[in-house]
């Protein structure tokens, strides 16, 4: 199967199980078909290895793209990131928790309230600039808050929360 019809194949289905809503349980999500990039566990409705979601970089991609431009505390001038809402990805598993402890490669751990996902648009996102980021530099995964767009999040608190390398959420 070609990456393109496997892309195809991760947004169909994760646009039906968007439509067919919460269901009683623990419910199969498909396998990952190539390296797990961002593992979620904790209270998800959706999971396909034990009760955890495995999710590769095709199953992320079949989530809607986001861009959004920020100044962030650990680079200099604004960049242009790229990704997917983390509301979007907590809605596709029917995640239901209060909050989000997200895990980095380097075992740094972030408390995230669920419900500074549902006020600002905060992207994982998995491009800087247009390039994709890497391990060496941020990646897979790095969440971005959107800090020019409101004053609050100039509070250092917020940089804390601000997980680069991600590579696990646990919902609680």
């Amino acid at each position: 199967m070609s990456q393109a019809t496997s892309k195809r194949l991760s947004f169909l289905l994760l646009c039906t199980l968007l439509l067919v809503g919460p269901a009683q349980g623990k419910s199969p999500l498909p396998a990952p078909s190539g390296e797990v990039v961002l593992t979620v566990s904790g209270e998800v409705g959706l999971t396909n290895v034990d009760d955890e979601a495995h999710l590769d970089s095709d199953m992320l991609a079949a989530l809607p793209r986001e861009r959004l431009t920020t100044h962030t505390s650990v680079t200099d001038g604004p960049q242009t990131f790229e990704g997917f809402l983390a509301r979007d990805l907590l809605d596709a598993l029917h995640a239901e928790g209060e909050r989000v402890t997200a895990m980095a490669l380097n075992d740094y751990l972030a408390e995230i309230p669920v419900a500074d996902f549902e006020r600002y648009d905060v992207l994982l996102a998995d491009t800087m600039n247009g390039e994709r980021l890497t391990r060496r530099d941020k990646g897979p995964l790095w969440i971005v808050y959107p800090r020019d767009d409101h004053d609050e999040l100039q509070d250092i608190r917020y940089d804390y929360r601000w997980v680069w390398q991600l590579y696990r959420l646990e919902v609680e």
